[in-house]
């Protein structure tokens, strides 16, 4: 059976993240694909974080009931509430709706994973909602979890 994958379209799993997706360059989402998701897959939703900032895991990007026909997303997504494919934009760390890209103090580079989940159901959330709502609502109902992570330093 084909694998659920996730792969970003301007860096490979462990690679640096180029800086216009970053606070030192344009702060622009990076492009993303998948495919295979397993049957019964209703949307998506996707979560990219920082488990290595000071404070603990910053949230960087919530995105939720990507529709089930959508099998990738444009770099530079626009920072509203609804996409033009319908999918919500919660909130992140930077209390802004969508992508705010990797930003951390100087010293190692941190790891940024972006999970992509393949769920049975949309979520019943409206958008703005936070990683904390979106993990909630999505228990009992992820068929599957793809990601990928790069890494940044400043």
């Amino acid at each position: 059976m084909p694998t659920f994958e996730l792969i970003a379209g301007t860096f490979k799993e462990g690679e640096t993240i180029p800086k216009p997706h970053t606070c030192e360059g344009e702060d622009r989402s990076p492009p993303l694909r998948w495919n295979h998701p397993p049957a019964g897959t209703r949307c998506f939703a996707l979560i990219a974080d920082d488990p290595d900032a000071p404070g603990g895991t910053w949230v960087h990007w919530v995105l939720f009931n990507i529709p089930i026909d959508v099998r990738g997303l444009a770099e530079g997504l626009p920072m509203q509430d609804v996409l033009p494919n319908d999918a919500h934009q919660g909130m992140n760390d930077f209390h802004r709706v969508g992508y705010g890209g990797p930003c951390p103090p100087p010293g190692k580079p941190h790891r940024y994973y972006f999970r992509l989940y393949a769920l049975d159901r949309e979520l019943p959330l409206k958008p703005k909602a936070t990683k904390a709502q979106v993990v909630a609502a999505m228990k009992d109902h992820v068929l599957a979890e793809a990601q990928v992570m790069g890494r940044f330093g400043r």
